[in-house]
C-alpha cells in the first residue's frame, strides 16, 4: 500500500468519528494557541517596559535612597536624598559630566476642575531640567521656567491621561484646576507617551519642586534625582562622579556603606531582559501543559479506534496486511489530529495576539509559532506511536475473534 492510500485510509478513519476527531483536534489547538499567545503577553509586556526605560535616553540616571542589600548601613543611618544633594551634583566643578539634575517629590492627589473629579495616579514636584531627562515633550502650552520655581509659582504640566479625564475635548491651557485643595493654573499639556500595562504614564501632573513641597509633602527628603550625563559615553563617569559627591555630603567614606543608589537606564535594561527571560519561561511551560494535555487526548482517542476496529485490523491482517501498513495507517490517524489541530491552533493563536490583554499589547514570537506547530505535529507522531504499535502487534487470529 503507499503513502496515498494509507493517507486515504486514515482521513477515512478520523471522518467516521467527526466528533470525537474534532474534539481531539481541539485539545491540540488550545494548546497551541496558549503557547503562541502567552508567549506574546510575555514578550509584549517585555517590550512596553524596554521603550519605557529607553525613552528617558541612554544617558539618564536615576539616584534613590537607600543602600541596596550590599550596603553596610543601617535603616537608621540612612540620610535621605534632599535638595541640597542635588545643588552638589549640579555643581560642575565636581561633576563636570553632569549636564542638568532635577529633583523630585511624588505624592498623589485628586484634581477638581469644574465639577469633575480624577484621581492623578503621580504629582511630581520638580525643576524644568526633568522634561529633558525624562524625555517629557510638551504638545500644547509650554513647560514652566525657573522663575517659576524661585518664585513657588502655581503652575502645572499635566499628561494628556489626566487632560481628557479632568477636560474631556476642551483645551487645558490656562485652566485653573484644584489639586489636593490647592489651585493650579495649567501651562502645558505632555505628549502621549503610552501606558506599560501597569502605570499609565500619561496619569500625572508636573509642577514646580517647592510649590508641590508647600501644598503636599513638606520641605523634606526627596523620592529621588533624575540626572542626565552630558552624553551615553560619558554615563559611567557621571555615575562616578554622583557616587563621590553624595558620599561627600553623606559623610561616608567607605563606599560599601553608602545610603543611596545610582541606576542607569542600561542597568534598569540588563535586569529587565533577566526578569523577562524568567516570566517567559514561566508563561511557555504552563502553555506547554495544554499541549501535553492535547498529547494524551490523541493517546486515548487512537486506544479507543484500534479497540473499535480490532476485528477491522485482524481481517487486513488475515489478507496479508503487512505491519507497516497497520502502523503507517494509525500513525497517520494520530498524525493528522496533531496537524491539522496544530494548524488552526497557530491561527488562533495569531489572531487572538491582535487583542490586547491585560492592558498589554501582545507581541508574537515567530520562533514560537513554528515551534508550537512542530511540537505539536511531533506529539501526534510520538503519542500515537503507542496505539499504533498496539495495533501492529495484534494476531490475526486474536483480531477475528474479537466482538
Amino acid at each position: 500500500m503507499n503513502p496515498v492510500e494509507i493517507l486515504r485510509f486514515a482521513v477515512g478513519g478520523l471522518a467516521a468519528n467527526k466528533v470525537r476527531s474534532g474534539l481531539t483536534m481541539l485539545g491540540v489547538l488550545i494548546g497551541v494557541a496558549a503557547v503562541i499567545i502567552l508567549l506574546a503577553v510575555g514578550n509584549g509586556s517585555s517590550q512596553s517596559v524596554k521603550d519605557s526605560i529607553e525613552k528617558l535616553g541612554t544617558n539618564a540616571l536615576t539616584v534613590t535612597s537607600g543602600g541596596g542589600f550590599q550596603s553596610g548601613s543601617s535603616a537608621q543611618g540612612t540620610k535621605p536624598l534632599t535638595v541640597d544633594d542635588a545643588r552638589a551634583l549640579a555643581d560642575p566643578a565636581d561633576a563636570p559630566d553632569i549636564a542638568s539634575v532635577a529633583p523630585e517629590v511624588t505624592t498623589s492627589q485628586t484634581a477638581v476642575y469644574d465639577g469633575t473629579s480624577h484621581s492623578v495616579s503621580q504629582v511630581v514636584g520638580t525643576y524644568p531640567a526633568y522634561f529633558k531627562t525624562s524625555n517629557s515633550r510638551v504638545d500644547k502650552g509650554d513647560y514652566f521656567s525657573a522663575d517659576d520655581v524661585l518664585n513657588s509659582r502655581k503652575v502645572a504640566v499635566i499628561g494628556s491621561t489626566t487632560a481628557t479625564d479632568l477636560f474631556g475635548t476642551v483645551s487645558p491651557i490656562g485652566k485653573k484646576v484644584v489639586i489636593g485643595g490647592t489651585p493650579f493654573t495649567v501651562v502645558g499639556e505632555l505628549a502621549t507617551k503610552g501606558g506599560t500595562g501597569f502605570q499609565d504614564p500619561d496619569d500625572t501632573v508636573i509642577a514646580p519642586l517647592p510649590t508641590v513641597q508647600n501644598a503636599f509633602t513638606g520641605f523634606g527628603s526627596l523620592s529621588q534625582i533624575l540626572v542626565e550625563a552630558k552624553s551615553s559615553s560619558a554615563t559611567t563617569k557621571a555615575q562616578n562622579e554622583i557616587t563621590t559627591v553624595l558620599m561627600g555630603t553623606h559623610g561616608i567614606k567607605d563606599a560599601s556603606d553608602v545610603d543611596f543608589q545610582v541606576s542607569s537606564q542600561q542597568s534598569l535594561l540588563d535586569t529587565q531582559s533577566s526578569t523577562n527571560k524568567t516570566f517567559t519561561v514561566l508563561l511557555g511551560a504552563v502553555a506547554a501543559i495544554s499541549l501535553l494535555v492535547g498529547g494524551i487526548g490523541i493517546t486515548n482517542i487512537m486506544l479507543v479506534t484500534v479497540t473499535e476496529r480490532t476485528r477491522e485490523i485482524g481481517i487486513r491482517k488475515a489478507i496479508g496486511a503487512p505491519r507497516g501498513v497497520i502502523l503507517g495507517q494509525f500513525l497517520a490517524e494520530s498524525t493528522l489530529l496533531s496537524l491539522i489541530g496544530g494548524g488552526l491552533g497557530v491561527v488562533a493563536g495569531l489572531i487572538g495576539s491582535r487583542f490586547t490583554i491585560v492592558g498589554i499589547r501582545p507581541v508574537v514570537i515567530p520562533s514560537s509559532v513554528w515551534g508550537a506547530f512542530a511540537i505539536a505535529v511531533a506529539i501526534g507522531l510520538f503519542f500515537g506511536g503507542y496505539p499504533a504499535n498496539r495495533a501492529a502487534g495484534l494476531r490475526p487470529i486474536e483480531a477475528l475473534r474479537h466482538e
